[in-house]
């Protein structure tokens, strides 16, 4: 297999293609709703740049390209534009956990101290490996004395996780561990299998999955990532998640992330970088007993990463949910998205897999609308 395998790149009846204004690609047919409310979100102004990709039947009858890859508007979005799609990297932060999991240098019940004995101050002695990758480690957010760090001190804010309390006691309540969720698996990963996040993912997962997807972006690929803006200025102050956010400041701020410091960088609850056909074909596969999924973890990890494993209230998305480990279920989908509007889905009703990516930092009323032609609901339920 390459080193930097290409995406998937099949060839679409002539008749399916389109270039209309600034949307290009192919749909096949039975997907002329989809197209069309990709093509309106483009020309009514509220996509700027935007990757949609859908899967079935281990085949993409739909991959679509709007807009810009640039706030210049000099570069069109294509099918090989990278981008940072925000919590949608958690599943695949997980997915490197696991791998570790697989090799027997982790196991998801031990204590994480076992491991990593400078975590077992202020009662997260009994914290394991489950209940980071289900958001239950009681470490939403990164402890005020983290404020000063800055953000791509990896060192600093592991050791921040390091002496700080949990927010509640391990196990005992959910909450999505917004920024703090890689540096976690990153502390485990280094500590028990003396590896890094960023090695384990690049040099184990994407060489297996064969996916044009980064945590550090190399150098030969920098020219591919888009630049992302805000929908409207007073996004980042509007969030409702902007609380578990501010700290250690930056993961917001539009300088900052579209630097080359941050592309380069690994900090892998958020800043994956991938390509939408890259993301759907990964949810394509992802339920496949046979799949390239389940063949690089193993049937018991396989069903372990995608069924449900913890329901309750979340306290960053305020709802009642279930997580997996690494993604949200619910009765119709397997899927997980990130703060500014890119989500990725299995249909279990429908059995199609769909990426939305944007460089738009907006809601996700984008998405729900592509959802919505395809006869999905974004909306996520608990899986009880």
């Amino acid at each position: 297999m390459p080193a930097h395998p290409a995406p998937h790149d099949p060839t679409p009846d002539p008749q399916d293609t389109t270039h209309t204004g600034n949307v290009e690609g192919f749909a096949a047919d039975g997907y002329a709703a989809v197209r069309r409310t990709f093509q309106r979100l483009v020309d009514d102004g509220r996509e700027t740049g935007a990757g949609l990709s859908i899967w079935r039947a281990g085949t993409e009858v739909v991959r679509l390209n709007g807009g810009w890859a640039d706030t210049r508007r000099h570069h069109p979005w294509t099918a090989t534009t990278l981008v940072q799609p925000y919590s949608l990297s958690k599943a695949f932060a997980a997915l490197t956990a696991l791998t570790a999991v697989r090799d027997g240098t982790l196991e998801l019940d031990r204590p994480i101290a076992a491991y990593w004995s400078g975590y077992r101050a202020h009662g997260k002695d009994h914290t394991t490996l489950r209940h980071v990758l289900t958001h239950q480690a009681g470490q939403p957010r990164f402890p005020a004395s983290a404020a000063h760090l800055d953000l791509l001190d990896d060192a600093g804010l592991r050791t921040a996780l390091e002496h700080a309390a949990p927010e509640h006691p391990p196990g005992a309540s959910l909450g999505e561990h917004a920024l703090t969720y890689g540096h976690l698996i990153d502390g485990i990963l280094r500590a028990g299998a003396h590896t890094t996040l960023g090695e384990a993912f690049n040099d184990v997962v994407r060489p297996a999955l064969g996916i044009d997807a980064w945590f550090g972006v190399p150098d030969h690929a920098l020219h591919r990532v888009a630049d992302l803006e805000y929908a409207d200025p007073d996004w980042p102050r509007l969030l409702p998640a902007a609380p578990w956010l501010h700290t250690p400041a930056g993961a917001l701020d539009i300088e900052r992330i579209n630097s080359r410091a941050w592309r380069q960088s690994v900090f892998g609850g958020v800043n994956l970088h991938a390509t939408a056909t890259t993301i759907a074909e990964f949810f394509s596969h992802l339920t496949d007993t046979a799949g390239p999924v389940a063949r690089l973890l193993g049937p018991r990890l396989h069903e372990e990463y995608i069924s449900a494993q913890a329901t309750g209230h979340d306290t960053v998305f305020g709802t009642t949910l279930t997580w997996t480990l690494g993604f949200l279920r619910d009765r119709t989908k397997i899927a997980k998205g990130g703060i500014g509007g890119s989500v990725g889905w299995w249909s279990l009703t429908h059995g199609h897999a769909c990426a939305y990516l944007t460089r738009r930092l907006d809601d996700h009323s984008r998405a729900a609308e592509i959802a919505a032609a395809l006869g999905d609901d974004l909306t996520v339920q608990a899986d009880g």
